[in-house]
């Protein structure tokens, strides 16, 4: 990604999205967004690529052991869950007096 302007997303941390590509895809169910990269352009998202990590033993786990986290994917991969709709939608962004706020193409409904 360009480093000099920082880019813009519609995803942030605690949205419900869904997983379009990959191994984990699955338009029906949505998922909570644990955090969001944007210089990167990735998020990572709860239950969804999983990788095994081994842990060395240490003061907190002095057995150590194997462990299996969530690892972040492209943010082009996930799409924002419409409640309303019960399916992933498009966004768009309008100006209020406040700042902007996310709607949904179709349903028209506000995000948050």
């Amino acid at each position: 990604m360009k480093k000099r302007f920082k880019p813009k997303f519609n995803i942030k941390k605690g949205d419900n999205v869904v997983v379009i590509a990959g191994d984990d895809k699955d338009r029906n169910q949505p998922r909570k967004v644990l955090s969001v990269n944007p210089t990167e352009g990735r998020v990572l998202i709860e239950g969804v690529n999983l990788v095994t990590k081994h842990l060395k033993p240490n003061a907190q786990n002095p057995q150590g052991g194997i462990v299996k986290e969530e690892a972040p994917i492209n943010i082009s991969n996930v799409m924002l869950w419409d409640a309303k709709a019960k399916a992933p939608g498009r966004v768009k962004r309008d100006r209020t007096e406040t700042g902007f706020v996310r709607i949904f193409k179709k349903s028209g409904e506000a995000i948050k």
